[in-house]
């Protein structure tokens, strides 16, 4: 365990340190938690557009569960294994290119904000379970929608490395979560749709 983890610390270093001022502003702005907020509420338009009010309610529903199933499981992960984040490690902070903005580090939105615990990634884990939930659901009429998403979810999840708030298995775990996560909802989704659908035929 401890050579993984050595070699977990290294390759964030090195995928960190590839980063220059030039982009930094760039990933700052991925990085954000509101940035895709306009991203979500397409999403949410298409979702209705294609599926209409009755299933669309059921998911908007199900999609505020799957946002507080990912965050409180992901919060679960961090209190029971401590894992410090690179930023406030000792060992490893001096190493980083720590990027962030002109504001209260402390503060949740600030661009680049540094909690206490990293494993697993958030910002990875809620993406991913969008992008396949999403994507799912609209490839019948967007074939090629999830790939997009996914590449989207892997953008984001990147984003916490370049920033220095993440080592690289903190982001692949969140986004083996996030895939779970997605896969559980979609098929959420399904059966609870049978069951009002059966319910609603005339007898």
């Amino acid at each position: 365990m401890e050579i993984i983890l050595e070699l977990d610390k290294n390759l964030l270093v090195f995928l960190n340190n590839l980063g220059s001022p030039s982009w930094d502003g760039f990933w700052l702005v991925i990085t954000h938690k509101l940035t895709f907020t306009p991203l979500y509420i397409f999403l949410l338009y298409l979702l209705y557009r294609k599926l209409g009010l009755k299933s669309f309610l059921i998911l908007l529903v199900l999609v505020l569960f799957m946002v507080l199933f990912t965050d409180q499981v992901t919060n679960l992960f961090k209190a029971g294994f401590q894992r410090f984040r690179p930023c406030r490690d000792t060992a490893v902070a001096d190493l980083l290119r720590r990027v962030t903005i002109d504001c209260n580090p402390s503060n949740y939105f600030c661009p680049g904000y540094c909690g206490k615990f990293g494993f697993f990634s958030g910002h990875a884990s809620n993406s991913m379970a969008t992008a396949i939930f999403v994507g799912l659901l609209l490839r019948p009429y967007y074939k090629n929608l999830i790939f997009v998403l996914v590449l989207w979810s892997l953008t984001v999840a990147y984003s916490r490395i370049y920033v220095g708030v993440h080592y690289p298995l903190d982001i692949f775990f969140g986004l083996l979560f996030g895939i779970f996560s997605g896969l559980l909802f979609k098929n959420i989704y399904n059966k609870l749709l049978k069951f009002f659908t059966s319910n609603n035929k005339p007898s």
